[in-house]
């Protein structure tokens, strides 16, 4: 079983490796799969902060300072695994996500906040994806690509219409690129968190451990760790015969879907001040 788990001599590309939390996390994982890892992420500074130790660990971390949502920015990404020792098998998008300033009610989304979403979410996720199938399908190598989408795009995202709408679309192309890669024995899928523990989510979420607890069948949080072993999962032999399916990681949160207070604003935003100014007109 632990051979199926295994990543040697693989290459695995992080997009969005940086940020300390899902990304960096399953960076790790996959090094101490055996797999080579090529960590992504537009900030030098993220990069040094979060994913060099794991290099000074002894991991085979390779950190790429470059922009995964512009053209050059992914053939910098391609150049770089084309000069690297190693069979190029895998991908993992999880760059995207979105800032407190992004909640807003569906009446007052501009084009630029619809547009900024889209790229950030669904173009960089695709055209990364189209890359690496592309190179994969060129050497005639069998591949895994698993891109992240959100409990937002399962369900319904009230106050973040264009988030949601664009991680249902990552769903989409999921299943959409599975298909047509299918016969090549590249395999495309996705995960969807829920409520996860990361530096980016505090920003919005407060500790509430009772609210937890009612909202979230497991009655906590996830933790980055629990994501990164489904994402692991999915990219591993494990799940070989797995292709265009997302795989909700959340503990149980969708079971409950009552997370929704009496104005259907989310009970994790955590201050009263941030629900009032997202929704009003």
């Amino acid at each position: 079983m632990a051979n199926l788990l295994s990543l040697d001599g693989r290459i695995v590309v992080v997009s969005g490796a940086g940020g300390g939390g899902i990304g960096t996390t399953v960076t790790r994982m996959a090094a101490e799969a055996g797999a080579t890892v090529f960590a992504v992420s537009r900030s030098k500074e993220n990069l040094d902060e979060h994913v060099a130790p794991l290099a000074k660990q002894g991991l085979s971390v390779l950190p790429v300072a470059a922009d995964a949502s512009t053209d050059d920015g992914i053939a910098t990404v391609m150049d770089r695994v084309g000069q690297a020792d190693g069979v190029l098998y895998g991908l993992v998008n999880i760059a995207g996500g979105a800032a407190p300033s992004t909640w807003m009610p569906a009446t007052r989304v501009t084009r630029d906040d619809w547009r900024a979403l889209f790229a950030a979410n669904l173009e960089t996720a695709f055209f990364m994806s189209q890359a690496v199938s592309r190179r994969l399908r060129e050497r005639g190598l069998r591949g895994s690509i698993v891109s992240v989408s959100s409990i937002s795009g399962m369900n319904t995202a009230p106050f973040h219409i264009a988030y949601g709408t664009a991680k249902a679309a990552v769903v989409a192309m999921t299943r959409t690129m599975a298909a047509e890669l299918a016969l090549d024995d590249i395999r495309v899928n996705a995960v969807a968190p829920g409520v996860t523990e990361t530096v980016a989510s505090r920003t919005y979420v407060d500790e509430d451990p009772e609210r937890d607890r009612q909202a979230i069948a497991m009655g906590r949080r996830g933790r980055p760790e629990e994501q990164a072993g489904a994402i692991l999962f999915l990219l591993s032999d494990l799940s070989s015969y797995i292709t265009g399916q997302t795989l909700l990681v959340d503990g149980g949160l969708d079971l409950k879907w009552t997370h929704l207070g009496a104005d259907n604003t989310s009970l994790f935003l955590k201050d009263e001040s941030f629900r009032s100014s997202i929704s009003r007109p």
